[in-house]
């Protein structure tokens, strides 16, 4: 596992973990190549700050990510998670134990996409994918 550290550019940075694109992800901030897992520290930054400066695409954890700056968010539906979780309170109110509840997954997900980020990191985004986005950010 490679880590981006103060006084690391970049090209030095890349070069620890090879050529080719490297993929943010915040919390962390983690990068992801070839199917390898890179955790990036970062230094007096806020994810936002060292990915448009090292021009790093970023994928976050939530919608709140990409409306403080993260280039996009693809999971769960929160809303449709809080009102399935309405649903087992409901049933246990009820008297349903809840040994007897099934275990479910998420059914709905959403994928939102900040434009404004990707025109500072001089991505262009494919129509595709901004016609499959539930919400894009301009």
């Amino acid at each position: 596992m490679s880590r981006y550290t103060a006084g690391m550019n970049r090209r030095t940075f890349l070069g620890t973990v090879g050529a080719g694109p490297v993929l943010a992800v915040a919390l962390g901030v983690e990068a992801q190549q070839a199917g390898k897992l890179y955790r990036i520290a970062y230094v007096g930054d806020t994810p936002f700050e060292f990915s448009l400066r090292e021009r790093l695409p970023t994928a976050g954890l939530s919608r709140r990510f990409v409306d403080q700056g993260g280039l996009m968010y693809y999971g769960p539906d929160r809303l449709d998670l809080w009102r399935r979780a309405a649903h087992y309170v409901d049933r246990i109110l009820r008297g349903v134990k809840p040994a007897d509840l099934p275990v479910e997954q998420p059914t709905k997900f959403e994928l939102i996409i900040n434009l404004k980020t990707a025109k500072a990191l001089g991505l262009t985004i494919p129509p595709s994918l901004l016609l499959r986005a539930d919400h894009v950010i301009q």
